[in-house]
């Protein structure tokens, strides 16, 4: 784990937690958008949260709370087997371990184990699936805004990003709305209580990220979570995120959604700053506790 001297020195200069994120967005390029908010009594801080950043894989978490929403109203099952073709693999450059294992397709998988893969090891095929499953940009963006969810947009797939990197900047979201579907699924609001349970499992175990929000948190702390991240091109990466909710050593609560878009840094600086923000409001919310 990295970075794990407290960052209080740094809120105590800047005296709020606002002014220690913009103090960290200060140290890497690009557009650093921050929403943070204790769940147990709503105490909220944040940086450019109402901006637009492009989501990458973050919007797995949303495409698989519809169709979880959807298995809930019994318009697809969990055990609902799907098969997989070679129109369905992802394009190279896309993280999709499906494909790594069946480029030509010809095989089967539930509709659980696509969740499965798309949220734990943010497959691109597995989450180009779902996208077809659950009806499309249209329905599955109809359903956030069901829940309330108003700046967050699902509106193209893995394969149409790939194509195109300017593609990725229509599947945005706020950080602040990207704070409100966690809370919503914390809550258990646009889910079943069985969905909230089997999605907060899925982004525990994912081994995605392990440098960003939880590279600057103490060992053995839970954090349920999802990454998203463009290629780096030309020296700019569009996209490097992560959110999540952490829990803290009294059994509180945080989620946090961190966003960096248009960076030319380095990857060690880009999740370094990711972390350094996750730091930051864990000391702000323990007083500092290491453990």
């Amino acid at each position: 784990m990295l970075l794990l001297i407290p960052i209080l020195s740094l809120i105590a200069q800047t005296s709020t937690l606002p002014q220690a994120f913009d103090a960290i967005a200060k140290e890497v390029p690009g557009v650093l958008g921050v929403s943070a908010e204790l769940l147990e009594t709503g105490e909220t801080a944040g940086l450019r949260e109402t901006d637009r950043f492009p989501m990458q894989s973050v919007y797995k978490l949303p495409i698989a709370m519809a169709i979880l929403d959807q298995v809930d109203r019994h318009a697809l099952t969990l055990n609902m087997r799907v098969r997989l073709s070679a129109k369905d693999m992802a394009p190279a450059g896309v993280h999709s371990p499906i494909r790594d294992a069946h480029p030509q397709g010809h095989f089967d998988l539930s509709v659980q184990e696509l969740i499965r893969a798309a949220i734990s090891d943010s497959d691109g095929s597995a989450s180009d699936v779902l996208f077809r499953l659950g009806g499309g940009s249209a329905r599955l963006t109809g359903y956030l805004r069901g829940i309330g969810i108003r700046n967050i947009n699902i509106a193209a797939t893995e394969a149409a990003m790939a194509t195109d990197q300017m593609v990725q900047y229509r599947n945005d979201a706020t950080p602040h709305d990207a704070v409100q579907l966690l809370k919503a699924l914390n809550a258990g609001r646009g889910v079943s209580p069985e969905a909230r349970t089997m999605l907060l499992k899925y982004m525990t175990e994912s081994p995605t990220g392990p440098n960003r929000i939880k590279g600057g948190l103490p060992a053995g702390t839970v954090v349920a979570h999802k990454t998203g991240t463009d290629g780096t091109h030309n020296g700019l990466t569009r996209a490097t995120n992560d959110i999540g909710i952490v829990t803290l050593p009294d059994g509180r609560h945080f989620a946090i959604a961190i966003f960096l878009k248009d960076s030319t840094g380095s990857q060690e600086l880009r999740e370094g700053a990711i972390a350094k923000v996750a730091r930051a409001a864990w000391d702000r919310w323990t007083g500092g506790m290491s453990r």
